[in-house]
């Protein structure tokens, strides 16, 4: 009995005359070739590749029966054990395939024809994953549409910071809330990956790990950079009078800001070195999903600003219409250290309920927010930890004194 042959796939076929078509130039020199023609063969084989990607993951997409064939787990393994590629970057093609057969199929129509490379891709991917998950169906497709369009006049960095903000391009009506709620949801991950690690390496100095919220490190990098300026001569030169690396020079200087706080300047709560200016309209202060600026730094939640405004050091601008600045306040704003000595006679420890904090660690929060008329007096002051001070700016909980003094936090239904 004759096995009919199965007719040649054409994506078969293609690849095998573009591999044909290699191998007929292998020996080719290109040193001979003209300033022109180099710099064409350069863009086509860039666009080559872009192409030969996209169809190289439509294949991937489609392959999973070559994985149940001799049962690896999937196609990135099959092809980890036949071609030797890191098996990390192979699963990272498979999950870009899925995405793109799945959901973008604008993205691989542009890598189709040479205009979108696979980094870019993955960053478009990567941005248009990260919408909400409620948008609207249109509001999507306009978004894959803008950042398909801009990736023919950007590279994946500035495509990254395009598609973080796509929103405020395609629907301005909705960009600020949703922004906010990002905001709000990497504030709240930051608080809870924050950490300090320090460990003695026995030589002398100790290796210090932090993964702290980004507002944080904002500040931290004002002050170290004050200290680690070139135009500062002492510690930020080497013996052949050369500039210090970078790295280096803030490692001094972290040392140097330890060394030079005051120490009677603190506040009794745990200490503040700077002052960051925090800008915001008047209105999105007032709501529960705005955003504030740190002048210089990161953008925040008009909860945190709200929530840093009741701290000493920072200094609220709030701004009308035409960035008119209707009030700059002013540290004598904030509660003095003799308002907090009188706290901590009311209460030795944060006063939320069941809350046994010391109040040497707790922070004076206005009871009746600043922004909203409050006095920073006793009488419109709580004394909160960190964890409950968050928690008073967190519209997902109520808080009311109890008849004892207590605060009590419950969450809304």
């Amino acid at each position: 009995m004759t096995t009919l042959q199965q007719p040649q796939h054409p994506v078969l076929g293609a690849v095998v005359a573009i591999t044909a078509s290699l191998d007929a130039v292998a020996e080719a020199n290109p040193s001979f070739m003209a300033t022109d023609q180099k710099a064409t063969t350069l863009l086509e084989i860039a666009r080559a590749k872009a192409q030969l990607a996209e169809l190289e993951l439509r294949v991937l997409a489609a392959a999973e029966d070559v994985a149940a064939e001799s049962a690896a787990r999937d196609v990135a393994a099959w092809l980890h054990h036949h071609t030797h590629q890191r098996p990390e970057a192979l699963r990272a093609d498979l999950r870009l395939a899925e995405a793109l057969d799945r959901s973008y199929g604008l993205v691989a129509a542009a890598m189709r024809t040479g205009a979108c490379n696979p980094v870019q891709a993955q960053v478009i991917v990567n941005a248009l994953d990260d919408l909400p998950a409620d948008l609207d169906p249109e509001i999507r497709i306009k978004a894959e549409e803008a950042l398909v369009a801009y990736a023919t006049q950007f590279d994946p960095t500035q495509l990254r910071r395009l598609g973080r903000r796509i929103l405020d391009v395609i629907a301005p009506e909705i960009a600020e809330a949703e922004e906010a709620k990002r905001l709000a949801a990497e504030e709240a991950h930051a608080r809870k990956k924050t950490r300090l690690a320090m460990r003695r390496l026995g030589d002398g100095t100790t290796r210090i790990s932090a993964v702290v919220p980004d507002a944080a490190a904002d500040r931290l990098a004002t002050n170290l950079e004050a200290f680690a300026s070139p135009r500062r001569d002492d510690g930020t030169r080497t013996e052949t009078g050369d500039y210090l690396p970078y790295d280096r020079r803030l490692g001094r200087a972290f040392c140097q800001m330890l060394e030079t706080l005051d120490p009677s300047q603190l506040p009794i709560h745990g200490g503040d070195a700077t002052t960051v200016i925090v800008t915001i309209d008047l209105d999105q202060l007032r709501k529960e999903a705005g955003i504030a600026q740190i002048v210089g730094g990161s953008q925040i939640t008009a909860a945190e600003a709200r929530r840093l405004a009741c701290t000493a050091g920072i200094v609220p601008a709030v701004l009308g219409g035409d960035s008119e600045v209707l009030d700059f306040g002013r540290k004598e704003r904030f509660f003095t250290a003799a308002q907090r000595r009188a706290l901590l006679l009311r209460s030795a420890t944060c006063e939320a309920e069941g809350c046994d904090i010391p109040g040497t660690w707790a922070e004076a929060h206005h009871w009746i927010a600043w922004a909203q008329g409050g006095l920073t007096d006793i009488d419109n002051a709580a004394l909160l930890c960190s964890h409950h001070h968050h928690r008073a700016h967190d519209s997902a909980y109520l808080h009311e004194r109890l008849p004892d003094g207590a605060i009590r936090f419950t969450r809304r239904t």
